[in-house]
């Protein structure tokens, strides 16, 4: 009798009870114990045997093994594999403890899951699907054990074990396959090994186990790494230089992915590599490309599969497809993007989704843009080729309506192929697209640092719709994005974009400095003035007896010196300058910026005397000049500003004597101070008129740049978002483009397959659109109804076949409006027959546009229609009225058949039995036969066959077939 597997409710009702007869023994380990899924079909008890023989017993590692079988027999595996290893082997029951060096089978009709830590078995009830049992334990091994999973396929047939297998490595975990040389049945590890590079090893069955050994010593696999675990104490400049090498290689950066899980992958491969320190593998990478392709592929993760997590489809279609499916205008097409798509299942199940919601009459166009940053996985989705696999996914409904059945898999239907748009893009620095209904991004924020997931998640805000929505995977949250986005549903992780003003920043390439622009006052060295204005100073100094000076500019800085200028002019302390201001002695500021200033003013020459000036001899009273250069090339004049000294103050000639009594020393000082606080009011004041003129229209120009600020600013704005959505646009031009170039090069492999086969067809084909013009023509057609290459494209009434036929085109328009076969036996002008089969042609979606007409030669077989219906009448003749004697004569006159008066004539000739004279007329009335085909008599005096006097008269009479004459 076979075993039964009790119900989930039994075994968790029993669970305690045989914990407690397992003894202290099913106590669980301080940690979780590495575990080994080992997955096989037809001929898989042999691999199992030669795996467990070479085995070490002391692995600590615990070894599950799954495999198809029979759901009414009782399984014997477990007691087969316990005589060839000394580890406990045991069938699975209720829930069992994974405990290391034991080995543990599924039982018959059940399926087998890590739930919380222990192996549990469940029955299987799905009577018309199909269970994919290796691939639902390894999944579930993925799942729980992370990087301390592995898994193994062994020998089958199928594809089973190979989705889940996928998953394993996903997780980080190591997957292995048979050497499919040694396997009995090689399809499981085929399958397993070429599905986009699942196994990690493909290796005989006892090599698998001499690595198995080797690995379950390695802290990867001893140690649980989770990513809320402490980081490794290893230098983050080593992590750097990989990460840079792999940049630098591929053009990704993976810096900011999340550290945990990038440095499991990083020793994932190490351990593969069987290298133990992270200075040795990157010593491998920058001499290996080979190895920086492997780990940017490791990096990268692709795991999927149709309807993942089907309860969040079903939410997602009852909340979101349908209504787009089914409210949406039909002018305006439903825009959907799925970031990290890997190798397109998501994609096309969305896709699905939208074809089963659509209305009966048809619904919107549908835009579905597909994208991952790795090519491989683009070039796998574009195929849309799939493994049986997928049945265990995908309901028999949808398998008959939206798949193909290719290579024992699956494909997807061109229906659904159409909706869906592929191209390799980065989600983190590409420009998005827009305008979007739905963005479906699934595992792959949880693999970005949280700088990386605000700016992924700023980028997915930007390019939705305002009712836009955004579906993330089961482990996954808007986190720091919060302010996008509102939560529709928390469990099935839903939301919708909130009215937010935000920017995304997209780095498309090296940008100009924003700082190129410098006003000139702020430029190290200003401007030097054209020639033509030192040869007009030059003019003017020498008028005046070449008197020191400098010439300026507006902003008094000196573009020349004239003479020696160093009595008025030193270079101030501190920073280097040349400006006149900063350099003037002290006494000469003041009057100098006055001067200036008037002359600015008026236009004119202005001079100044009496000015004093303090120098290193004392007070000297200075006389100023300021003469304004105008140039054309000039927006503004230039100034020459030239000194004249006088006698020291203490040098001038003493008063008379009588005079100087007169006055008292404090009188003359008060004489000196009132002179030069007259000048002093003097210069202010105009100073004050000038400032105030030049704040009145510094506060007009400044209300002016405040007014064109505003409108640049809004310039700025509207320029910003126009260059965002140039940017969308174009990566979405990019994209169709990517996508329209991959399908003109399966184009143009069809085409030219096509062409291959119709030139090595020998049949006549022609194929002719809906208004009679010729499309195609074989080699074969062009000999027979006498076309020529460059008859294509003109209508078929217009050219004269070669075959006799009352109303051809009447006939071809009869069968395209009537949607039926035409059929006509027809000849040609050398009188072969042909059969003339006219069909309509029929597009993808069923739509008449065309014919084609074919011609097949039966003109062997009507012939020999017509011999043997012929023979038929002659033998029905010879029957109704015999002759006296029938012979069968061969050409050469050989005797084949005689009728029963004439036995003894068998296998002689026929010239045997004639008289020498009547030989000749026999030879002459044959060779006529022969040459003519009709029938001859010919009259001999004797024949040795019959007796009696003649004469006899002889009928020669041709039996024929298609070959020609093979008897008279």
């Amino acid at each position: 009798m076979p075993k039964r597997i009790p119900s989930e409710k039994s075994a968790k009702n029993r669970a305690k009870a045989s914990q407690r007869a397992a003894g202290p023994a099913t106590k669980s380990p301080a940690q979780p114990v590495p575990v080994v899924g080992i997955g096989a079909s037809a001929g898989g008890l042999e691999a199992f045997r030669e795996l467990l023989e070479a085995l070490p017993d002391d692995t600590g590692m615990a070894f599950v093994l799954v495999s198809h079988l029979s759901k009414t027999h009782e399984s014997m595996l477990s007691d087969l594999l316990s005589k060839v290893t000394h580890m406990s082997v045991a069938e699975v029951r209720y829930e069992t403890r994974l405990l290391a060096n034991h080995i543990y089978v599924i039982p018959p009709n059940a399926t087998l899951a890590i739930q919380d830590g222990d192996l549990v078995a469940r029955p299987i009830r799905s009577a018309g699907r199909p269970v994919m049992v290796i691939d639902a334990f390894f999944r579930s091994l993925a799942e729980s054990r992370k990087s301390q999973a592995i898994g193994v396929v062994l020998s089958g047939t199928g594809t089973d074990g190979t989705l889940g297998l996928a998953a394993i490595k996903a997780e980080g975990g190591i997957a292995f396959a048979q050497d499919q040389k040694t396997a009995k049945y090689p399809d499981m590890p085929r399958s397993a090994s070429a599905h986009f590079g699942s196994a990690d090893f493909v290796l005989p069955p006892a090599k698998i186990a001499t690595e198995l050994a080797r690995i379950a010593g390695h802290p990867y696999v001893r140690e649980a790494m989770h990513e809320e675990e402490a980081e490794p104490p290893t230098p983050e400049s080593q992590f750097a230089s990989i990460f840079s090498r792999v940049k630098a290689a591929t053009g990704v950066d993976f810096s900011q992915y999340k550290p945990a899980t990038i440095r499991r992958r990083i020793t994932r491969r190490m351990v593969l590599n069987r290298i133990e320190t992270l200075g040795d593998y990157w010593k491998r990478l920058e001499t290996d490309p080979a190895e920086v392709e492997a780990l940017y592929r490791d990096l990268l993760i692709h795991v999927t599969s149709f309807f993942r997590d089907a309860e969040t489809f079903e939410f997602l279609n009852s909340h979101v497809i349908a209504d787009l499916a089914q409210h949406r205008n039909r002018d305006l097409p439903i825009r959907i993007w799925v970031p990290g798509c890997a190798t397109g299942e998501e994609a096309y199940s969305i896709a699905i989704l939208l074809l089963e919601s659509m209305p009966p009459g048809g619904g919107p166009p549908v835009q579905i843009f597909a994208t991952d940053i790795s090519k491989l996985a683009i070039d796998a989705a574009r195929d849309g080729l799939y493994t049986g696999s997928i049945v265990a996914d995908v309901s028999p409904e949808r398998l008959r309506r939206f798949f193909v059945t290719s290579d024992g898999g699956y494909q997807i239907s061109k229906q659904v192929r159409d909706l869906c748009i592929f191209a390799v893009q980065d989600a983190v620095t590409d420009p998005p697209f827009s305008r979007l209904d739905l963005i479906s991004c699934r595992n792959l924020l949880i693999y970005l640092g949280a700088p990386l997931q605000k700016k992924v998640l700023t980028t997915f805000h930007y390019a939705l719709k305002p009712a836009g929505h955004l579906l993330l995977g089961s482990s996954e949250t808007v986190g720091s994005g919060s302010e996008f986005f509102r939560q529709v549903d928390k469990k099935h992780k839903l939301y919708s974009r909130l009215p937010v003003a935000v920017r995304p920043h997209f780095e498309l390439g090296p940008r100009a400095p924003a700082d190129d622009w410098t006003p000139a006052r702020a430029r190290a060295t200003p401007p030097h003035p054209d020639i033509d204005v030192g040869k007009q100073a030059d003019q003017i100094v020498l008028s005046k007896y070449a008197p020191p000076g400098v010439l300026i500019n507006s902003n008094f800085d000196i573009l020349q010196f004239r003479g020696r200028t160093g009595p008025f002019l030193e270079p101030p302390a501190g920073q280097a300058t040349l400006n006149l201001l900063r350099m003037a002695r002290e006494g000469l500021a003041i009057d100098l910026r006055g001067a200036v200033h008037q002359a600015k003013k008026t236009g004119g020459p202005v001079s100044k005397s009496g000015v004093h000036m303090r120098s290193e001899s004392g007070v000297l009273e200075v006389n100023l000049e300021v003469t304004p250069i105008f140039e054309h090339a000039a927006k503004e004049p230039y100034y020459l500003i030239l000194f004249q000294t006088g006698e020291p103050h203490k040098a001038r000639k003493a008063p008379p004597a009588a005079k100087e009594k007169k006055r008292s020393s404090a009188d003359r000082e008060v004489a000196v101070l009132r002179g030069e606080l007259a000048a002093s009011q003097q210069d202010l004041h105009s100073i004050i008129e000038e400032q105030e003129a030049t704040n009145e229209e510094l506060q007009s120009a400044n209300e002016e740049i405040l007014s064109s600020n505003e409108e640049l600013q809004s310039t700025n704005e509207e320029l910003e978002t126009g260059k965002e959505e140039l940017q969308a646009t174009n990566e979405e031009l990019t994209t169709v483009n990517d996508e329209l170039q991959n399908r003109n090069a399966e184009l143009a492999k069809a085409n030219s397959d096509l062409n291959n086969l119709i030139d090595s067809v020998d049949a006549v084909y022609v194929m002719l659109d809906r208004d009679l013009k010729i499309r195609r023509s074989t080699a074969a057609a062009q000999r027979v109804l006498n076309l020529i290459p460059s008859d294509v494209g003109r209508p078929i009434g217009d050219i004269k076949p070669n075959i006799q036929v009352a109303d051809l085109p009447g006939m071809i328009r009869d069968a395209i409006a009537n949607m039926r076969h035409q059929e006509q036996a027809v000849q040609d002008s050398a009188g072969r027959w042909y059969v003339m089969k006219i069909q309509p042609y029929k597009t993808p979606d069923s739509k008449i546009d065309g014919a084609i007409l074919a011609l097949t030669d039966v003109d062997a077989l009507r012939r020999s229609q017509e011999s043997g219906q012929s023979l038929e009448v002659r033998l029905r003749t010879l029957v109704d009225r015999p002759p006296d004697l029938l012979l069968a004569v061969a050409p050469e006159g050989h005797v084949l058949l005689v009728n029963s008066s004439a036995l003894d004539a068998a296998r002689q000739s026929l010239f045997d039995y004639l008289a020498p004279q009547d030989r000749e007329a026999m030879e002459q009335c044959l060779r006529h036969v022969l040459d003519t085909g009709a029938t001859a008599e010919v009259t001999v005096q004797s024949f040795a066959l019959r007796k009696g006097a003649g004469p006899f008269v002889i009928t020669v009479e041709p039996i024929a077939s298609a070959d020609g004459v093979t008897a008279l």
